[in-house]
């Protein structure tokens, strides 16, 4: 197995931590900006922020300077690993109504790892612009949603905060 460069593994590290205190910093500065980058609630949606955010910002350091289209299989990652996130944190905490912390770290992390391991699976992804392209537009489109939905969020399950609440009790029957 190939070692992974010191770069990979301390940018890993920060990521992670830094999507970890994304968590709380709402708490501790209520305002708009605030909002759009950290978790307003519990909401499936809304903890897409503590990976989404620091993940994009590590990728575009990581590949600052590097050659056209290096960046799309980071975007492509992040992108595909959002609705994994969303898949699990559906089928944990809906279907399976866990509500256990240990649970929620251990998938973000896994996850985080993913999104950094995941890019060179996808590394020939970038070299086609129509492609390159198209993985840009669906990155922009998803912090979109992702700030429009802060302040607007629709009438569904994976916006409903799940904090303090049997979630078997937020499923409508």
């Amino acid at each position: 197995m190939r070692k992974l460069p010191k770069k990979l593994l301390t940018a890993f590290v920060v990521t992670t931590l830094a999507g970890a205190c994304l968590h709380f910093l709402y708490v501790l500065l209520p305002n708009p900006v605030t909002a759009l980058l950290a978790p307003v609630n519990e909401s499936l949606w809304e903890h897409l922020k503590i990976f989404f955010w620091p993940y994009l910002a590590a990728a575009l350091l990581l590949t600052r300077g590097g050659e056209r289209g290096c960046r799309a299989p980071w975007m492509l990652s992040a992108l595909l690993l959002c609705v994994v996130m969303l898949c699990a944190g559906y089928f944990y905490h809906i279907i399976l109504g866990g509500e256990r912390l240990a649970v929620d770290l251990g998938l973000y992390v896994l996850l985080m790892a993913a999104g950094f391991l995941l890019p060179g699976v996808f590394c020939h992804v970038g070299e086609r612009t129509g492609v390159r392209d198209i993985i840009l537009l669906l990155t922009v489109t998803m912090a979109g949603a992702i700030a429009i939905f802060t302040f607007l969020p629709p009438d569904h399950i994976l916006f409903t905060d799940l904090s303090g609440v049997n979630t078997w009790a937020t499923i409508p029957y």
